[in-house]
């Protein structure tokens, strides 16, 4: 086994372990690529969310958020061009009848074919490559001509015929239509003026052919995607500087670097003017974290002629009116979350013995204090319980009394929390307590009336 594959391996035990993802529906048997996240999960899960937000909403004057519904009308999905067009290569292995994604396969031996290549041009490709090629399942190599396969997932929400061919509807397969459809709303209750952006995270989903990778890729997700309508003649800049903030937000994340890369879109959709893709390279290799989209004014356009609604900015400064021109950013939380965990995990050896533990940064962390008393006997439990309770108005805190303070330890680190309080028999006498760094894994001993200044210091 490699290393790499090692890595995710531990990483997918540690998930499931520590609470942090489980498979959905496993007492059943589960349910391919669904995941639910547990308690740590969630917790990671928010705090990316949160600090996306922050830094894409709060901490602007330009972008205001939305919360847009998962069901939309399915004009919204036609006028997208996600009906006649939201499709994967897929292909059928004739002997073991298992379904597979054509890029996926040809990826995997050196060749690449563009998602936006029609199905002749990827047919054609799949047939140039076919003595390379085998089932990933049973190794035949014999299979079915390539066929566009939807995406979309159909609902029989209010359809009462049982016929689910008539007038079906859809979950979302992205949620910027959501934004697109509300830009009009926006923009007469909230007074912006162009450039504004517009933020949203939420769900969506998508019938893939082969999900894989763990949480990387699967048919329920979540986005977390930004919309900023600009000047037509000003969209460039904006993409330039949004491509920049992208970038940073991972690095202060606590990404390494050189383990974020830009991938340019060499075989564009017709309507954008550039795309680029930051990847991270994860056990499994560089892949998509999140795209940078140039889209131009395709998307206000395709929905103003179907809906038959203007969806003209009209700067009044100026006395011009015009189509805004979009640029996007578009992430995913769970895709964000792995990396973070890749990131994170360590194993060091410590006093003969291996140390597992997720150096996570400390906004992201799930807990970011675990208290800890050395005993369980209620001298030692009362005060390290008014401990907990007054840092837990202020932060996520755990508390511990299962096994030794060592196992502890070394239980908070692995899942990640950046400072541990132990509460000991000389506590009663001196009024402190011992706060132990994770990374470091030194001590000090700091006064129990101090420690609302001293986490401020150390967690800002």
């Amino acid at each position: 086994m490699s290393e790499d594959a090692n890595l995710m391996e531990k990483i997918v035990s540690l998930c499931k372990r520590r609470g942090f993802v489980f498979p959905s529906s496993e007492i059943y048997g589960g349910f391919a690529a669904v995941y639910d996240f547990g308690p740590l999960g969630v917790e990671l899960e928010n705090n990316i969310k949160q600090a996306w937000w922050k830094t894409m909403v709060h901490d602007r004057e330009d972008v205001v958020g939305l919360d847009s519904a998962i069901f939309m009308l399915p004009k919204v999905w036609e006028a997208s061009g996600h009906v006649s067009g939201f499709s994967d290569p897929l292909t059928e292995c004739k002997k073991c009848h298992s379904r597979h994604r054509v890029d996926h396969m040809l990826e995997a031996v050196g060749v690449f074919a563009d998602e936006k290549m029609n199905q002749e041009e990827v047919q054609k490709i799949f047939d140039e490559n076919l003595d390379k090629l085998e089932c990933p399942k049973c190794k035949a190599k014999d299979f079915t001509p390539v066929r566009k396969f939807n995406l979309l997932v159909q609902s029989n929400l209010g359809n009462f015929t049982g016929d689910w061919t008539k007038e079906p509807v859809y979950l979302r397969g992205e949620t910027c239509q959501g934004i697109y459809v509300n830009y009009k709303n926006v923009l007469d209750s909230m007074h912006v003026k162009v450039p504004f952006g517009i933020a949203q995270i939420g769900k969506a989903f998508r019938n893939e052919i082969t999900a894989r990778q763990f949480i990387f890729r699967t048919r329920e997700f979540e986005q977390m995607e930004m919309q900023y309508f600009v000047h037509p003649d000003d969209a460039m800049k904006y993409y330039d500087q949004w491509k920049e903030r992208r970038m940073q937000f991972y690095v202060d994340l606590g990404i390494k670097p050189e383990n974020l890369q830009w991938h340019k879109h060499e075989n564009l959709v017709f309507y954008a003017k550039e795309a680029y893709d930051i990847e991270y390279n994860y056990p499994f290799g560089w892949k998509e974290l999140e795209g940078v989209h140039a889209r131009g004014d395709y998307d206000l356009t395709q929905h103003a002629e179907h809906s038959k609604q203007k969806l003209e900015y009209m700067d009044q400064e100026k006395n011009e009116k015009y189509v805004p021109h979009v640029v996007e950013t578009s992430a995913g939380v769970a895709r964000t979350l792995l990396a973070v965990l890749c990131e994170a995990y360590n194993e060091e050896e410590v006093e003969g013995d291996t140390r597992v533990v997720l150096k996570l940064h400390p906004k992201l962390a799930p807990y970011k204090i675990a208290v800890l008393p050395l005993s369980k006997k209620d001298e030692l439990i009362e005060p390290a319980r008014e401990i907990l309770l007054g840092l837990k108005k202020i932060y996520n805190v755990d508390f511990d009394i299962t096994q030794s303070i060592g196992k502890r330890y070394r239980r908070q680190d692995e899942i990640g929390t950046p400072y541990c309080i132990t509460v000991d028999f000389d506590s009663l006498e001196d009024k402190a307590v011992t706060v132990r760094d994770r990374d470091t894994m030194k001590q000090e001993r700091i006064a129990i009336s101090d420690l609302e200044t001293y986490f401020a210091e150390k967690l800002s």
